[in-house]
């Protein structure tokens, strides 16, 4: 069963685009795939391009690869790249198609969205308007909610659900993440979201941990304070989000709106899965509006980083006011700030995003107003996040940042896509067997790998890696489970019949592979 992937854990007008031409698409000039502060910018663009750090490959001399080397290897169709340095844009640049197969460049105007980066955002939205109508952070948030109310239960009879603790991550609420709705499939309304009622496919938000004891990403509790706003404000969110947000900063490349208007949608990227194939209906709808339904573009994302770094520093308060930036910045759980992720032992603050067909990623500095914003319209976009990122900060001199370039996840895809697989698994095996404790060699490794094969139409490479994963980590209900669809995919009916039953011995709950095997004619089998 493929697992949702944790998330990752400008101040100028590009190019002079018009209102109408954002609304309309209509803009008949020259696309604009680069933006320059001064020309000076353009050497280190360069560098920035050429300056990843070598590959080692077991077996081989180290490979050196350009930016663009890279989107080939991991089959990325578009990427687009934002770079501010002390409080101003200094450059942004689109590189590859906005489709997988097309053409038409990624340009600076190109959206994509944001997943999981709209939480943040959000959070600048609910503290904004915190501080104009004096809600205090840390009432339950029932107080607040009106159409709808979070269920109470033995986990929050004495300590309550709060906005603070909903947007650090720390509330125990359920739910990590959303898969999204395909262009055609039924959308359901916020309400039924949350119950997990039908057309709804996540299951309910609801409490199972005592609020405050604990760290745990939950995409669920930002919906909760979607469900807070909107019942507070009597606004649609989106019209929440440009009035308190995107408006005051100036964003008139970035939207709340699900799904997409249809004036907007010539510039969009199209998502694409492991391996370039376009998402099927090019995008998938995010109710989920404050946990994952922003659409922007990098240049955005740097505009509301600085903003937030303007603001601790005392120097803008269109949203926030600087105390309350402080706050947002200020660790109020294991790794979260109000909205913003602060990673341990790190200078920076920011978000990563993963969404069904995008990656982004925000990492921004708030003493000296610099960073890095990307987006890509690719499932593996994400891969090149670090190495975009060690670049841009060695060549902008910036502290504070460490980057994670070799593990075993990325040694063993880049084995699968250089070396094949058979390659990959006997590095696997022996690395899982020699790695040191502390490095965390997961099931989920291979199962991710295997997926993206299996989306690409390799079925018999995803298999080998299912087979493989299954082996090295049997107690691992997952396992067995994406095994099941491997071999269910190969048209190995009895075989695949076989895994989901082992599945669901090793985890009587796991509900997908009850609905398989009803598929497959063995509705009985699972009984209990």
């Amino acid at each position: 069963m493929r697992r949702i992937p944790t998330s990752r854990p400008v101040c100028m007008t590009l190019t002079g685009l018009s209102a109408v031409v954002l609304l309309t698409g209509a803009d008949t000039r020259k696309p604009t795939t680069q933006w320059m502060a001064r020309p000076s910018e353009a050497a280190r663009i360069t560098r920035v391009e050429q300056g990843f750090p070598s590959i080692p490959i077991p077996g081989e001399k180290p490979r050196h690869l350009s930016l663009q080397e890279w989107m080939t290897l991991y089959e990325i169709p578009g990427l687009s790249i934002a770079v501010f340095d002390r409080g101003s844009l200094a450059w942004a640049k689109g590189y590859g198609v906005k489709e997988a197969g097309g053409t038409a460049p990624v340009t600076l105007d190109t959206l994509f969205q944001a997943a999981s980066i709209s939480k943040p955002v959000a959070a600048l939205a609910a503290m904004h308007h915190a501080e104009k109508r004096k809600w205090s952070l840390d009432e339950d948030i029932n107080a607040r909610l009106t159409s709808w109310k979070l269920p109470d239960n033995a986990f929050t009879r004495e300590q309550k659900v709060t906005l603070r603790r909903l947007l650090s991550h720390s509330a125990g609420t359920t739910v990590h993440g959303f898969p999204g709705y395909a262009a055609q499939a039924p959308v359901p309304t916020l309400q039924q979201l949350l119950d997990g009622e039908q057309p709804a496919n996540s299951a309910p938000v609801r409490v199972d941990t005592v609020p405050g004891t604990l760290t745990r990403y939950s995409g669920g509790g930002t919906s909760i304070v979607q469900q807070m706003l909107t019942d507070q404000l009597q606004k649609p969110f989106a019209q929440i989000m440009k009035e308190a947000v995107l408006a005051p900063l100036g964003l008139k490349h970035s939207t709340y709106e699900q799904p997409l208007p249809k004036a907007l949608e010539p510039l969009a990227a199209v998502g694409a899965r492991s391996g370039g194939k376009n998402l099927e209906g090019r995008w998938h709808i995010y109710p989920e509006q404050a946990a994952a339904g922003l659409w922007t573009t990098p240049s955005d994302l740097a505009r509301i980083a600085m903003e937030v770094s303007k603001a601790t520093q005392g120097k803008s308060q269109r949203v926030v006011s600087q105390a309350m930036a402080k706050q947002m910045l200020t660790r109020q759980s294991q790794a979260f700030g109000i909205g913003f992720h602060l990673p341990p032992g790190q200078a920076w603050f920011g978000h990563g995003g993963s969404n069904a067909g995008y990656r982004s990623l925000l990492v921004a500095f708030a003493e000296t107003g610099s960073g890095v914003a990307i987006m890509s319209n690719s499932d593996d976009g994400g891969l090149l996040f670090d190495r975009i990122v060690a670049s841009v900060a060695t060549e902008y001199g910036w502290k504070g940042i460490t980057h994670n370039l070799e593990n075993a996840f990325m040694t063993t895809d880049l084995l699968v896509r250089t070396k094949g697989v058979d390659t990959a698994v006997s590095w696997f095996t022996a690395h899982k067997r020699s790695a040191p404790a502390e490095e965390k060699v997961t099931a989920d490794i291979l199962n991710v790998i295997g997926y993206a094969r299996l989306n690409k139409g390799q079925v018999a490479d995803a298999v080998k890696l299912f087979e493989a994963n299954a082996s090295l980590f049997p107690e691992d209900a997952n396992t067995h489970d994406s095994l099941g669809e491997g071999y269910a995919a190969a048209g190995r009916k009895d075989e695949a019949i076989s895994r989901y039953k082992k599945s669901l011995e090793l985890n009587p709950k796991n509900d997908n592979a009850v609905k398989k095997l009803r598929e497959l004619g063995a509705a009985s089998a699972t009984a209990k």
